[in-house]
């Protein structure tokens, strides 16, 4: 018997420690990983993933790194620059997900490093 799956819209942040393409990788990589593993998702379950990040960061695009995740060849993956609001968390790239998911399980969203302050209410450990 197979298990019903709902369509879920997920949420994420964290923080890069610098403008730069190794930086923002490892921050783009440590989410994804979380949003994966704490929503126990496969590449075949992910519809898309659009990718916001704060005006401060500008050396790659964050979907380039989930572009390379083995099983991700056909997520629709879309970068854009967050709504520049005065006092914004600065270095910041936030996600939204669709995807398909048990029906049984509380989706999670992870909020890592210093997005914690965006929504302490969601924090999540880091895989």
């Amino acid at each position: 018997m197979t298990a019903a799956v709902q369509l879920r819209a997920l949420r994420g942040a964290t923080t890069a420690t610098a403008n730069s393409a190794e930086a923002i990788a490892a921050a783009v990589i440590e989410l994804i990983d979380a949003l994966v593993e704490h929503n126990r998702l496969e590449g075949s379950n992910v519809l898309s993933i659009t990718f916001s990040v704060t005006s401060d960061l500008d050396a790659c695009f964050p979907a380039a790194y989930a572009r390379r995740r083995q099983g991700w060849e056909h997520v629709a993956l879309l970068d854009c620059q967050q709504m520049a609001v005065r006092g914004d968390l600065p270095l910041c790239i936030r996600l939204l997900a669709h995807a398909w998911m048990d029906a049984s399980l509380a989706p999670v969203h992870p909020y890592l490093r210093e997005a914690v302050r965006l929504r302490p209410d969601r924090v999540v450990g880091a895989v």
